[in-house]
């Protein structure tokens, strides 16, 4: 990894690691909502760990991967429009889940 971050592939929808190719994240997302995005994620990815993988911490990680346009349509295909409201939708955090906003 450099410091401006992993080797993409050359159209940019792609970080590779390790010789392993991964959705990257929507770059279009502004850097605070994708900082928290993160937060969110790894988030469920430590609660995943301590349920032994409980379906609702796995449900919190696809949610917030799908937010963060590393799964679902991918975001190279969907509008400006459908990005933004991707990464602007709520994504709960370990706890929150039922809770009232």
């Amino acid at each position: 990894m450099s410091e401006s971050g992993p080797e993409r592939t050359p159209d940019g929808h792609f970080v590779v690691i390790d010789g392993r190719r991964w959705r990257a994240t929507d770059p279009a997302i502004p850097e605070d909502r994708q900082a928290e995005l993160r937060s969110i994620l790894m988030a469920w990815r430590r609660d995943v760990r301590r349920t032994g993988g409980a379906p609702e911490s796995r449900a919190g990680v696809q949610a917030a991967k799908v937010a963060l346009g590393e799964r679902g349509t991918p975001w190279w295909e969907q509008s400006d429009d459908d990005r933004r409201r991707r990464w602007e939708a709520r994504v709960p955090r370990p706890g929150d889940v039922g809770a009232d906003d």
